[in-house]
């Protein structure tokens, strides 16, 4: 616990404060917290109060972050939790239900992916963590998959529209061409054609003649997983 930090540099009241706040954000939506996130976990008004704390704590040592975005925070001698497992605590009784499998020819089990939040198919937007289960039933099945909701119009080419449910498989690499969920700088997730790849450079294609494609350094682009499914509802 942040209590438990072996740096021999003193904290201030608040910012022992910030820094718990800080874990238990982490530990129980298994993602850092944003500056705003954290003035309301700490019920502040001034987002600034809260910046130079944080401030403060990494130059004491207590904090680091990983990248620029503030999803990149990191209390350090913590480990992030693993989603998955987190997920598991959350949701045990569902996804344990998800994970029986029907008798062949019967469609009665419960089927459920974890609804993780929703995806960029325009200017990317911040990642969100999952909440819910989305039941799909015999749709799609299958392990290291998830579901995601399309917000935006740049893969509409593609047939994917505003408001669509797409099925992913969890995946850390992809082929040119495919379409993939892309985490930008450790924080924006989006949705895109994986168009040309080089060893420093690669490209997200959005299918719509409006749009241009997005060029990124390769170490800002992480894959997510790769479409494998989609459903829409009328």
């Amino acid at each position: 616990m942040a209590s438990e930090a072996t740096t021999e540099v003193p904290l201030t009241q608040l910012e022992t404060r910030v820094l718990m706040a800080v874990e238990e954000y982490i530990l129980s939506k298994g993602i850092s917290p944003t500056i705003a996130e954290l003035a309301e976990a700490l019920k502040l008004k001034s987002k600034g109060t809260v910046h130079r704390y944080v401030q403060s704590l990494v130059d004491k040592g207590r904090l680091n972050r990983a990248g620029r975005g503030w999803r990149g925070l990191r209390v350090v001698g913590l480990p992030m939790p693993d989603p998955v497992k987190l997920f598991r605590q959350v949701h045990g009784d569902n996804l344990r239900k998800a994970s029986r499998v029907p008798d062949a020819g019967s469609l009665d089990g419960e089927h459920t992916l974890p609804m993780l939040g929703r995806i960029a198919a325009g200017m990317p937007i911040e990642a969100v963590e999952y909440e819910e289960m989305f039941d799909v039933g015999a749709f799609v099945a299958g392990s290291n998959r998830y579901s995601l909701v399309v917000t935006g119009d740049s893969m509409v080419s593609a047939g994917i529209l505003d408001g669509d449910t797409i099925i992913v498989k969890k995946q850390d690499d992809a082929n040119v061409g495919d379409i993939v969920v892309a985490l930008i700088d450790g924080q924006e997730a989006t949705l895109k054609r994986l168009g040309r790849k080089a060893a420093d450079m690669l490209e997200l294609i959005p299918e719509n003649p409006y749009m241009q494609p997005m060029r990124y350094h390769a170490n800002r682009v992480s894959i997510q997983g790769v479409l494998v499914g989609q459903m829409r509802g009328y």
